[in-house]
């Protein structure tokens, strides 16, 4: 099967921080299944299909999907991926730390979904899909205020759904657990190796995901094959969170 020829053919993905880790391997995967891909990120990302920007800032949201729009079309698919970690203590955690972290794990997926849901909403078709964490279910100490704003996303995510699901347009989640990305390479190999085999012992399939699993889930949401399912949220942690069911 080529691309041409993939569940994607046809279709216009924008994926927020696509620059490496979950996000890249949607991107790459998108690309493989016959989709037109954009990319929006903090970070330079090589490539004429991949904009510079401030996904917390509406403005620079706007300009990005404009700019993609012209090069591509009009997004059919959006996938929120960008994301950054912050484990702070509720007393010393500033405002403007609260905020700043706020403002791109929460409020950036709706103002991404903001600038791409109205030709949606005309077309009647689309598909979104946040990347929310295993953390808005199951969390620990030391994961404040990661938690709260993958809760957050979740429950925009049904919202969401809800608004819009007459008009034919999908919201959906994904809920990872460990996934081997680089950032989580780099922490493991910064502690000593007792503490990645303890992360692993208690994994029921023993492993970490490759980001390419993860991606797998989301295009599959993303695309026609899903197309009775909106408002739902799939973890994909290896059966982690039955443990605690």
């Amino acid at each position: 099967m080529t691309a041409a020829e993939g569940p994607l053919a046809g279709e216009v993905v924008l994926v927020t921080g696509a620059a490496r880790g979950i996000g890249e391997a949607v991107a790459n995967l998108a690309r493989e299944q016959g989709a037109r891909v954009g990319i929006i990120d903090l970070e330079e990302v090589p490539g004429d299909d991949a904009v510079v920007a401030d996904v917390s800032d509406g403005a620079q949201v706007a300009a990005a999907v404009v700019t993609l729009t012209e090069h591509l079309g009009p997004a059919t698919i959006l996938v929120n991926n960008a994301g950054r970690n912050v484990y702070g203590d509720p007393v010393d955690l500033s405002e403007q730390e609260w905020d700043d972290f706020f403002g791109v794990d929460l409020k950036a997926a709706w103002l991404c979904s903001r600038a791409v849901l109205p030709h949606m909403l005309e077309t009647g078709r689309g598909s979104i899909v946040n990347i929310a964490s295993l953390h808005a279910r199951l969390t620990q100490k030391g994961m404040f205020p990661y938690a709260a704003a993958k809760s957050g996303l979740i429950g925009l995510t049904r919202s969401m759904a809800l608004e819009v699901a007459g008009s034919g347009v999908r919201v959906n989640a994904v809920s990872p657990g460990y996934v081997r990305t680089d950032i989580v390479r780099r922490h493991f190999d910064a502690l000593p190796p007792a503490d990645e085999q303890a992360t692993l012992a208690v994994q029921p399939l023993g492993r970490m995901a490759d980001p390419r699993e993860i991606a797998e889930v989301v295009l599959f949401l993303a695309s026609p094959a899903a197309s009775y399912v909106t408002g739902a949220d799939w973890a994909v942690d290896g059966g982690f969170g039955a443990r605690f069911a």
